[in-house]
């Protein structure tokens, strides 16, 4: 399928076109004129020039005057020119010699008929125009041959200079209208700017304040509707904050009395103790949910401008390894250290978050890899589950995403928001996160984080 052109290349196309053609047009006209009005004026000419000479052939002819061949030879002023005097089989010439078989006998029968006959040819490879006109009583044709060697140098020369101002035509409309286009749809990039920057988490993006009227309203509307998305964000992002901060005090005691419990689970026998290890693993669980949606609420009331410090990914990662994954993992650091600008404490929860996730869903993380690539750092986790089906790879980022429907691979336990508070965090660091099959079977998520500059 052949690409589309993009909307500005097509309106510098189409006013180079409509360019090309009003020029085509317009040169076209002039050509008719211009070469129909010099032709005309040069056959007049030398129309009147061979009826002035033809009247002297015949005064000499009828009065037998034996110096025709020296009237002949004063009529061409001209070395260009040719006079041929067509008298029974004998034919006189005078001026630059031409064989008198390129006159067309067509043109010497009109004029032995008594009509003027004019004819363009070429003699000798040279454009002429040819003047044929009968002798008064029959007797004979006189044929004068005009050369048209500088009519036709000048017809060359407009006809190059049309066709060179027809093209410049068409290349200063397709530059005019690329200029044109792009002063046009500046308005529609920005828009389109704005609202990527928007996509990508930056609420605060906005359109700059329009003078033309055509283009204030929609810079407007946009800012007004940017501005509402945002202070519903933040409001819900509070409403979240505040839920989290609520629930702290009961949350705390609830965690306390499941550790006091847990001590003497023991002591229960059968089901009872069965539920009090379930109540147990539930309210660690919800404590962490609690801590996760106050960093989130935060993450998103915080600006995107932070003050970031080089940090090692390999030794953030080596950390994090130590604490929490045996050592039949593989790691794997690619020197030199790889540097990013970033902040400790998420860049640590970003790590963290992913070794849980393969730990909680996919039977645990089997490699971790930093590696450099292409200007980015590039951390890898793979894990030794079954895989993200292609079309939840997506949804897996989301918040509280559910069982099968955001390609859980295990229980049916939610992703929770471990995967979405990495998604935010990598974000605030200006890189990206998404998820692939590893080699070999199972998920690899991958994190790329612009490399710090040395």
């Amino acid at each position: 399928m052949v690409p589309r052109l993009s909307l500005r290349w097509r309106v510098a196309a189409a006013l180079g076109l409509g360019s090309l053609l009003v020029t085509s047009l317009l040169a076209i006209a002039t050509w008719n004129l211009a070469s129909d009005y010099m032709l005309r004026q040069r056959v007049q000419a030398t129309t009147r020039q061979a009826e002035v000479n033809l009247r002297l052939v015949e005064g000499a002819v009828r009065t037998n005057s034996d110096g025709l061949t020296e009237l002949l030879t004063g009529l061409t002023t001209n070395p260009d020119s040719t006079i041929m005097l067509f008298r029974g089989n004998e034919v006189l010439t005078s001026g630059r010699q031409v064989d008198p078989a390129v006159v067309p006998e067509d043109l010497i029968a009109m004029a032995r008929e008594g009509t003027p006959a004019r004819q363009r040819l070429s003699a000798d490879g040279i454009p002429v125009i040819a003047v044929a006109q009968s002798l008064a009583d029959g007797q004979g044709v006189y044929v004068e041959l005009f050369q048209l060697v500088q009519l036709d140098r000048t017809f060359r020369f407009l006809s190059g200079l049309l066709i060179a101002g027809t093209v410049l035509s068409g290349m200063i409309g397709v530059a005019l209208g690329s200029w044109a286009s792009k002063r046009a749809l500046r308005p529609l990039t920005e828009l389109t700017a704005a609202a990527s920057r928007i996509a990508g988490g930056d609420l605060k993006a906005r359109l700059p304040d329009q003078t033309d009227p055509d283009l204030g309203p929609l810079a407007s509307t946009f800012n007004t509707t940017a501005d509402a998305l945002e202070q519903r964000v933040l409001r819900d992002a509070r409403f979240a904050g505040d839920v989290s901060h609520e629930l702290r005090s009961p949350l705390t005691t609830m965690v306390n009395a499941a550790a006091v419990l847990r001590r003497r689970q023991a002591e229960l026998p059968g089901t009872a103790g069965k539920a009090l290890g379930l109540l147990t693993s539930e309210v660690d669980r919800f404590a962490r949910m609690v801590v996760d949606l106050m960093e989130i609420s935060r993450a998103d009331q915080d600006g995107d401008r932070e003050d970031f410090e080089p940090l090692d990914v390999g030794g953030l990662v080596l950390g994090a390894a130590a604490s929490r994954l045996s050592e039949a993992v593989e790691i794997v650091v690619e020197p030199p250290p790889p540097l990013v600008l970033g902040d400790r404490r998420r860049l640590d929860r970003v790590i963290g978050n992913l070794i849980e996730n393969a730990e909680q869903h996919a039977g645990g993380a089997i490699r971790l890899a930093v590696l450099h690539q292409n200007g980015n750092v590039r951390l890898e986790v793979d894990d030794a589950g079954p895989g993200v089906p292609r079309d939840m790879r997506t949804q897996v980022f989301e918040r509280f995403t559910r069982g099968a429907r955001a390609g859980s691979r295990g229980a049916d336990t939610g992703s929770g928001l471990g995967l979405a508070l990495v998604a935010e965090h990598v974000r605030r660091h200006h890189g990206t996160v998404w998820v692939e099959n590893r080699p070999g079977g199972g998920a690899r998520f991958v994190v790329e984080l612009p490399e710090a500059v040395a």
